[in-house]
């Protein structure tokens, strides 16, 4: 008999990845989507509508529900550690959206709240998932490309506006938003972390108070130097939200990964513009698989808590770098 679906509420769809995450809920055969909660009332209650699903009064409520597995957390950045903190005490086990927190003792404390509850804590780094990066990775894990010297990263998108928008409820802007994700991946690359990190920005885009544009380089232990483009850049004309690149430069040679290449091109009559369509993996969907996973079986989460505070640690770095015009040790998280 096959085991009973992970039975998963939603805290918060603040963040536009919630909806994809809930879709992937809903559609699998191993999860439930079992409820839905958020500070925005009106919010939860669509949400609950569009994913027959049930609106809980309160995050409060939702978790105290013993028939509730787990969680994901996708409300505004710096909301994360209450959320991780009130689900870890009522023992459920928690996927929180990236990035993990807007602070390192934040990111600290929700590590600790759910090793001390005995619960998963799973950082939502989907892009681990891409069977572009898994297939980049069995090649340099191989050995056979040899020794990696540098690598060039890219992970340009779009300002998202609203919040995301507000240091006060985002915590940062382009860096730390889409930093996150290819220093996690170069983490996991090279089994080896960053040492130090030099960081530009900008507001140049459009001109708020929060930067749109953000260039780092990064040196890692072992020596690798690497850069990424963080930036939101990517015009509402451009027929995608943005990309995820690699190239890994080696002493075999050189290996390039574009994570989103899978994906139809379509001109429009109706929207005067070009699309693009994506025909590959559903990687969010494989990323809630994982996570299911680790609640079913007690197996630890492919993408730790710790590996959330890792990549944080590295974006708040560029921050003190880009204010201080000079590179900044990273320091051990």
């Amino acid at each position: 008999m096959p085991a009973k679906p992970v039975r998963i509420g939603m805290m918060s769809f603040a963040h536009m990845h919630a909806w994809s995450y809930a879709s992937s809920v809903k559609s699998r055969g191993d999860t439930e989507l079992a409820g839905v909660a958020d500070h925005d009332a009106d919010r939860a209650a669509r949400m609950a509508q569009a994913f027959e699903s049930r609106a809980y009064p309160s995050y409060e409520a939702l978790v105290a529900d013993p028939a509730i597995d787990a969680v994901i957390v996708c409300p505004e950045n710096v909301r994360h550690r209450a959320l991780v903190e009130m689900a870890a005490k009522a023992g459920k086990h928690v996927l929180c959206e990236k990035p993990l927190a807007t602070t390192v003792a934040d990111a600290q404390a929700m590590i600790a709240a759910c090793s001390g509850a005995g619960v998963h804590l799973m950082t939502s780094f989907p892009c681990r998932f891409s069977p572009m990066m898994t297939r980049l990775k069995q090649m340099v894990d191989s050995g056979r490309p040899g020794e990696i010297l540098a690598i060039r990263g890219t992970n340009r998108g779009r300002n998202p506006g609203g919040w995301f928008a507000d240091p006060a409820e985002s915590g940062g802007g382009a860096m730390l938003d889409h930093t996150v994700h290819v220093v996690d991946l170069m983490r996991w690359l090279l089994h080896d972390d960053v040492k130090t990190v030099f960081a530009e920005t900008s507001n140049g885009i459009k001109h708020t108070a929060i930067e749109d544009v953000a260039f780092l380089s990064f040196t890692f232990h072992s020596g690798v130097f690497a850069t990424l483009d963080a930036s939101w850049s990517r015009s509402r004309a451009f027929p995608t939200w943005g990309d995820v690149t690699m190239e890994v430069v080696t002493t075999g040679g050189a290996l390039s990964m574009d994570m989103f290449s899978q994906n139809l091109v379509l001109y429009g009559e109706k929207s005067g513009g070009v699309s693009w369509h994506n025909w590959g993996a559903n990687i969010d969907d494989d990323m809630v698989a994982a996570f299911a996973n680790s609640v079913l079986t007690g197996a630890p989460p492919p993408i730790t808590g710790e590996d959330g505070l890792k990549a944080v640690s590295v974006a708040l770095a560029a921050y003190r770098s880009a204010a201080l015009h000079q590179p900044v040790e990273v320091a051990a998280a």
